[in-house]
């Protein structure tokens, strides 16, 4: 198994396993790799090496490789306009980001309608995620139906499962 680090073009910094080195470029030609924060699929591999827990303070070096870094050609990017979150951020978001997965059912694309249906009683309430187009949430909300959007990219449901 290989443990990467890897960085998208927003500055987000989350770990990646694949099998191998051809694994994990095999899936980066195909587009499967994506950042599950934002849904990026332009990903670079960052340095790393394993982490040896030694000491209570992580080592300069180890604190230096932490800031974001801004590649030639990331989308007007420049790194002083480049924020990555703490990787304490990050944890919390995934942990968020897998329990609502994990506890709620996938509608797809009959988000919307399954939403409605809740709202005026014609199935039992449950929890769901799904896509809606963006007038589609407007309606939901304008109709008093709570939506909440996430940045969860259909991609990204299999890192957080």
């Amino acid at each position: 198994m290989k443990v990467l680090d890897l960085q998208c073009r927003q500055g987000h910094v989350f770990e990646g396993w694949f099998g191998s080195e051809d694994d994990f470029q095999g899936q980066k030609q195909r587009g499967l790799v994506q950042c599950p924060l934002c849904g990026d699929d332009h990903i670079e591999k960052r340095l790393s090496a394993p982490r040896l827990n030694l000491g209570a303070r992580a080592p300069a070096a180890v604190a230096a490789l932490a800031q974001p870094i801004a590649t030639e050609g990331s989308q007007g990017v420049t790194p002083s306009e480049t924020v990555a979150l703490p990787p304490a951020l990050q944890a919390a978001w995934l942990a968020l980001a897998r329990k609502v997965v994990a506890n709620t059912e996938d509608v797809g694309e009959r988000f919307a309608q399954e939403a409605r249906r809740m709202h005026h009683g014609e199935v039992q309430e449950r929890a769901i995620r799904g896509q809606a187009t963006p007038d589609e949430a407007e309606q939901l909300l304008e109709e008093g139906i709570a939506v909440m959007p996430l940045p969860l990219p259909a991609a990204a449901k299999e890192t957080l499962q």
